[in-house]
């Protein structure tokens, strides 16, 4: 039986808290079922009572809301390894929406499944609890981002992030990663006109700080550029703390 959304999960998990062998053989003997989702397909809609947590095997996908004049807001990126919809284990009912933002690959977990296993293994409930208060910490950050940085520090800031979760699960060798995201979508993740996010990842492109080609993203100078962003990876939470360098990225202490 393939296995591939149970150890992601477990790599997931193991960054942010400790882990034992029972815990992981427990973690590994999770039923779960795959689907694969083509890009601007919902997987979860604002709405819908749902009875499973969702895994990102692999792929990308971002949470929305629109307003009333169908205006759309990004509320969060996800990258593989991440449980989007982890909150529905106590609140079922969606009140936003999960959509695949390119191709990707979803592992759903029943919700009982998940609560049996918080009860044999306390260890994995507290390491569920703490992806759950991760994910407000980075809302927070989007939050400050939005509402006090310029359109060029939180672009920079978003780039950060996204570098150092990726990296976090070996996806961002060297500060290059893979980033599927139109302009449309990176404007209404950061509360900008699309004129400005293609003005801005110009500048930042002309400033040496990162190169973009179609969906691959390349830091180029990462000191600069967190320091642009006013990013400060703590919020994040990883177990090992994470050190930049300039010369070399990031580095585990």
């Amino acid at each position: 039986m393939d296995k591939t959304a149970q150890k992601i999960l477990l790599k997931r998990l193991n960054l942010v808290a400790e882990i034992d062998a029972d815990d992981e053989a427990d973690i590994l003997a999770l039923p779960v079922t795959t689907r694969e989702f083509d890009a601007g397909i919902d997987i979860v809609s604002e709405g819908q009572y749902v009875r499973q947590c969702c895994i990102l095997i692999d792929g990308f996908t971002h949470r929305y809301r629109h307003t009333l004049e169908g205006k759309r807001q990004i509320i969060a990126f996800h990258v593989a390894g991440d449980i989007p919809d982890l909150h529905s284990l106590h609140m079922n009912y969606m009140d936003h929406s999960f959509a695949a933002t390119a191709q990707s690959r979803i592992g759903f977990i029943a919700h009982e499944a998940v609560w049996e296993l918080c009860v044999r293994r306390p260890r994995v409930a507290a390491a569920l609890w703490r992806e759950t208060l991760i994910d407000g910490a980075i809302f927070r950050e989007w939050i400050v981002g939005l509402g006090r940085l310029s359109g060029q520090s939180r672009t920079a800031h978003l780039l950060c992030e996204l570098a150092m979760r990726m990296q976090a699960v070996g996806l961002a060798p060297d500060h290059v990663y893979r980033l599927p995201l139109t302009q449309h979508e990176l404007a209404d993740a950061l509360g900008l006109t699309v004129v400005t996010v293609n003005r801005v990842l110009r500048d930042l492109r002309i400033a040496g700080l990162v190169d973009r080609e179609r969906s691959r993203m390349a830091i180029r100078d990462w000191d600069a550029l967190a320091r642009l962003g006013e990013f400060d990876p703590r919020y994040l939470r990883f177990r090992m703390p994470i050190t930049m360098t300039r010369a070399t990225g990031l580095v585990a202490n």
